[in-house]
């Protein structure tokens, strides 16, 4: 009999995660001959969150629940799942039931029978986002497929279901600075698609806002592209066209038609400009030598502080070789 570990990252959502769990528990237990696991991955709640997950894992054996001594990130709490599940095949899903629980059946048939190594859902439409956030995300992947060229589209989430071998092959990139869409989209692998339409939070409110947005589209380019190292040299090349055509025409003006054209204001307006422009390159030049240097570190992507007394624990977690570990 096949296992299924469901990865579920929560960070304060207390108001929904009992919900979730009875909603999804429905779905698994309706496939047959299918056992399965609840891994709840508590990102340093700061409200009653990790109370209803002790409750859950005592009602309930095949629920397991790790909890962060701090808030990690969900990139962080998404490897630490997969890092712990024991199922032969592994769906992450968000505990606000934004993704339907409805979808777990044909994402198992194709995964288990259909040859598929991945099975991802595919949100359509982005009603409730807000139409500046959706304007800004549509954008954000247009230009990260364009940079990274890889299949980052709009919609293309977390919520997916892997069999065993593709859940290694995420595990084996073991990078500080975690993008998983782009992993995802790295490490290949035949993937189905089914599409469902945006669904609001069953209850609570989302924890990204625009801030945290930008900040994860920015690490996303960074982690997947060097297409931003390239713009000094593109931006260099132009600007010294600007200032030559600049150069010509003030002395032009001068010597054919004896006008004072304020070579001075040019000058002092492309000397601001060159400042303003240099900042911004080293700015690019530190993003990239500050990733580099978290990676240096060989920091623990994650750290737990308390687990259920039924969680088996990753077998590498105590590994005391260089390579970096995850301390318990």
């Amino acid at each position: 009999m096949n296992k299924l570990s469901i990865i579920v990252p929560c960070y304060n959502e207390e108001e929904v995660v009992s919900m979730f769990y009875r909603e999804t528990l429905k779905a698994v237990t309706s496939i047959p001959d299918l056992d399965y696991e609840f891994l709840f991955i508590d990102d340093g709640s700061k409200d009653h969150t990790l109370d209803i997950l002790r409750v859950l894992c005592c009602q309930d054996k095949h629920c397991h629940y790790f909890s962060f001594s701090r808030n990690f990130g969900k990139e962080a709490a998404m490897y630490a799942g997969l890092e712990q599940a024991q199922g032969d095949y592994c769906v992450i899903m968000d505990a606000d039931l934004q993704h339907p629980p409805t979808l777990l059946a044909p994402m198992y048939q194709a995964v288990s029978q259909e040859g598929y190594d991945c099975c991802a859902g595919k949100r359509v439409g982005r009603e409730g986002d807000g139409m500046v956030r959706g304007i800004l995300s549509r954008s954000f992947y247009k230009v990260i497929q364009n940079m990274t060229h890889m299949d980052m589209g709009d919609g293309a989430g977390d919520f997916r279901m892997m069999n065993r071998t593709m859940v290694e092959a995420i595990l084996s990139m073991k990078e500080y600075n975690r993008y998983t869409k782009g992993i995802f989209s790295f490490v290949g692998f035949e993937t189905k698609w089914l599409e469902f339409h945006n669904i609001e939070r069953a209850a609570g409110n989302s924890k990204w806002n625009l801030k945290s947005l930008f900040s994860y589209a920015f690490d996303g380019i960074l982690s997947f592209s060097t297409v931003p190292l390239k713009l000094p040299g593109v931006l260099g090349a132009l600007l010294m066209m600007v200032s030559f055509v600049l150069l010509g025409n003030a002395l032009v003006q001068q010597a054919v038609f004896h006008h004072s054209v304020g070579t001075v204001y040019y000058v002092a307006c492309i000397a601001a400009f060159f400042s303003s422009l240099q900042m911004l390159m080293v700015f690019i030049l530190g993003q990239y030598l500050a990733k580099d240097y978290l990676e240096n570190k060989d920091r623990p992507i994650y750290i737990v502080r308390e687990r259920d007394s039924k969680a088996v624990t990753a077998s590498n977690v105590y590994d005391i070789t260089p390579k970096r570990r995850n301390v318990i």
